[in-house]
Order: C-alpha cells, then sequence, then structure tokens
C-alpha cells in the first residue's frame, strides 16, 4: 500500500501561535481528539466553557466520520461505495452519496475530464503494478494502461435519487480526491448545531470557526514538499474578516507508488499517467470540499485553464509551489 504524506499543518495549540501567545495568561486547553479518517492522520480541537457538552459532541462526531467512511470507504468491503463498484449499480443510494458524486461530476465536467470520480480502474491498475515484485519504476505497460481507461468515462456514470449506474465494463469510482472535505464539512455542521463557535477541524482537510481559546485565530502552515522541516506559507482560519474558512493541500508526494516520485496516485484519466505540473496545489475555500476538489483538479488541469477553474469559484484562492519550491497565487 502506497504511504500517504502531510503538507499542512495546523497550529492547534496555544504554545503553537507565537511569543506574544506564549506571554498571555493561561488558557482553557481545547477539548482534542487525534486518529486517523479515510487513511490519514487527522484531528479536532474544540473550545467551550463546558467541557462535557464538548466531548459530548465530539463523541458524536466520531460516530459520524464511521457513518461517513462507511459510505466512501474503498478499504471497506461493505462500503455503499465499494457494493457500488463491485456490483456497478445501486438502488436507493444515501443522499450523501448522490451530494458529493453529484458535485464531483460537475468537477468533472468543468476540467474536461482531469478530474474524474471514475478513474478508480487506471488507479487500481497502478497499484496492482506497483505491487509485484520488480515492478518498472515508471509505470504499467501502455497496453495495461490502454485497457484500464477503456473502463474510465465520468460521462457515462448515471446519477439520479434513486439509483447510480456504471455503464462502462469494468468501471469502478472513487471520491478520495474530495470524500475527506465533505467529511469535514459535515462534522463542522454537526458542531455548529450543537452550539460550537469556536473550532479547528484536521480531518485531511482543514476547516475553522472562530478562534482559540487565547482569542488568537487557528493556523495552518503549507510545508515544502521539497524540504518538508520548512514552511512556506501560513494562514489564519476561521470565519472572521482576512481568514479563510477551509483550507487543502494536494500534490504527488501524497501517495507515491515506487521508487520515482514522478509515479503517483494524481493520474490524468486523459493520459493515463501522473500529472507532474507542480509539486503541491493549495485551495483557500468556503468550504472543506469545494477547497479538497479544486486542489486536486488543479494539480491535474494543465496551468493554461488554472486561471479559468479558480475564477469560476468564488471566494476561492489557490497556491501553486513548482519543483524549485517557489509560489505563485492566483484569486478569484
Amino acid at each position: 500500500m502506497p504511504q500517504r504524506r502531510r503538507f499542512l499543518a495546523i497550529a492547534a495549540t496555544w504554545s503553537a501561535l507565537g511569543p506574544a501567545a506564549a506571554m498571555a495568561a493561561p488558557a482553557p486547553q481545547p477539548v482534542v481528539w487525534k486518529g486517523v479518517t479515510l487513511g490519514a492522520l487527522a484531528s479536532m480541537s474544540i473550545v467551550h466553557p463546558d467541557r462535557a457538552h464538548a466531548q459530548a459532541l465530539l463523541t458524536r462526531s466520531l460516530a459520524e466520520i464511521e457513518r461517513l467512511e462507511g459510505i466512501f470507504s474503498l478499504y471497506r468491503p461493505d462500503s455503499v461505495l465499494s457494493r457500488l463498484n463491485a456490483a456497478g449499480r445501486l438502488d436507493a443510494p444515501p443522499a450523501e452519496l448522490v451530494e458529493l458524486l453529484s458535485f464531483s461530476l460537475a468537477l468533472a465536467r468543468a476540467t474536461d475530464g482531469a478530474f474524474d470520480p471514475s478513474v478508480q480502474p487506471l488507479f487500481k491498475t497502478y497499484l496492482e503494478h506497483f505491487s509485484q515484485p520488480g515492478a518498472a519504476p515508471a509505470g504499467p505497460p501502455p497496453a495495461r494502461i490502454k485497457r484500464a481507461l477503456a473502463s474510465v468515462g465520468f460521462a457515462d456514470v448515471e446519477l439520479d435519487s434513486d439509483h447510480v449506474r456504471l455503464h462502462r465494463p469494468g468501471a469502478a469510482l472513487t471520491l478520495n480526491g474530495v470524500a475527506q472535505g465533505f467529511i469535514t464539512d459535515r462534522v463542522a455542521s454537526l458542531l455548529r448545531a450543537g452550539g460550537l463557535d469556536n473550532v479547528l477541524l484536521d480531518l485531511g482537510e482543514a476547516r475553522a470557526m472562530g478562534r482559540h481559546a487565547d482569542g488568537q485565530p487557528w493556523r495552518a502552515a503549507v510545508r515544502d514538499p521539497a524540504h518538508t522541516e520548512r514552511t512556506l506559507f501560513d494562514l489564519a482560519l476561521g470565519n472572521d474578516r482576512g481568514q479563510w474558512p477551509a483550507l487543502a493541500t494536494s500534490g504527488g508526494y501524497g501517495t507515491v507508488f515506487g521508487t520515482d516520485p514522478r509515479v503517483h496516485h494524481l493520474l490524468d484519466p486523459r493520459s493515463g499517467h501522473s500529472a507532474n505540473y507542480h509539486a503541491s496545489v493549495s485551495v483557500a475555500a468556503p468550504n472543506a470540499t469545494l477547497a479538497d476538489g479544486l486542489s486536486t483538479a488543479l494539480c491535474i488541469v494543465p496551468p493554461a485553464r488554472a486561471d479559468a477553474l479558480v475564477a469560476a469559484h468564488p471566494g476561492v484562492r489557490a497556491w501553486f509551489v513548482d519543483g524549485r519550491s517557489r509560489v505563485t497565487a492566483r484569486d478569484t
């Protein structure tokens, strides 16, 4: 199994916020959970004067994450998505699957198929290739890639509120490019409905509300893919003026198949090979689903299309990191 690496560092404790915060009077510590969601390290920090209430909502959030993983996970053979892929059709799909797949198909249309939730057969072909001893580091042979691409095509995914059907033989879906953001947004809504105003979620993608207990904003730092100890830039997260509610970062470093870092999980379904236009792309957006999907899509679309894709989504900013660790920002 390829290893997933994270390059979004979240400052979730007051001591990480700098000298000014460290000199302030001790502040109430947040209720914190750390674990794994959808194969990535995750954490939640909740600030509330009633710690019992915060802990109860944290427990509800973990149950919601478990429920949603039961829909979207590809690692659970009994998940809704796994059952859809095995059968090629699904009747009475959960509303969450319809909503997220609808978003994914819309993004596929907007990117002319660069982002494509039906890319799973190609991804599986790469996994199978690299599971073999002595696998060629460049990836599967052209004939295997061609066979896999015959099963890929978002236009042949039929979606309605009461069914999903995959019309291509061997077709299969993945929502890994957006599911973490979607789950993050669902948990944020649950916590807000429970009366919480000061929350930091890092469930693969970041989402923040309010501030830390000491009054400082939550912060996220984007690391340099080439030098992981170095921070390229950081942002204040939250819903105040000048802050961003959500942030996601994608890059080929996230899942490298073999020894060649240029062969990774960000596969372009039009070529059958990994996209290497950028070392990483970070997107700040009004919600984590959009940030997650766009950061993935912007890694795969040709750079000439990037400006139009960003401009089509109000309230978004994107940062592109090249192979020399130079950062270029684009706004709507």
